[in-house]
């Protein structure tokens, strides 16, 4: 695709992907839950919110947590730990079945019924690049309308999806400036 970045950050520059961005403000918005996973209050927690009905812990076993009811129960009680690995299985199937139930509710926030939501590019930091290799690269706003491929890929944690639409559903926007801000410091919005 033209435009697209081949050597970011060769004379100095620093960014990140627009999409990685769009990914972090989208899990903000989720309100995962803030107590580590290694905190005893943080595991309980998130076994609470996968446990809590059996439509939830089909999600989870769907997702990747899969060990017995037996298991679940003496976590819960606090008899048995779970080892490192299964901490991590937790914290992903925490995350997938997360995303899964609120992304249907953020999408209609962010597509509010085709008016959009303006989003904030914030352009990449060029305090590190040498005067003459700067460029003039301004703070744009847009009203983003389509949220659906954008909000269906975060969902499912595909980051190629991610940034395909990203890229083609909202940021080709801003006409023929589009890869000037394929990397960026920051992209806000709010739902």
């Amino acid at each position: 695709m033209p435009e697209r970045n081949r050597e970011f950050g060769k004379f100095g520059a620093q960014g990140i992907k627009g999409h990685e961005a769009v990914a972090r403000r989208l899990d903000q918005l989720a309100g995962f839950i803030a107590t580590p996973i290694t905190q005893r209050r943080g595991l309980m927690a998130r076994l609470h919110y996968l446990t809590r009905t059996e439509h939830a812990k089909a999600a989870a076993r769907q997702a990747g947590l899969t060990v017995t009811d037996r298991t679940l129960k003496a976590w819960l009680e606090g008899r048995q730990s779970p080892s490192r690995k299964n901490l991590d299985r937790i914290e992903a199937a925490y995350r997938t079945v997360r995303r899964a139930n609120v992304s249907r509710h953020l999408l209609a926030r962010l597509n509010r019924q085709g008016r959009g939501t303006r989003v904030e590019f914030h352009p990449f930091n060029q305090s590190q690049v040498p005067r003459p290799l700067q460029r003039v690269v301004d703070y744009r706003t847009l009203n983003v309308r389509h949220w659906d491929r954008i909000v269906d890929a975060w969902a499912t944690d595909d980051g190629a999806a991610l940034d395909d639409a990203w890229v083609n559903d909202a940021v080709v926007d801003l006409g023929s400036q589009w890869g000037e801000y394929e990397y960026v410091t920051n992209i806000g919005f709010a739902a």
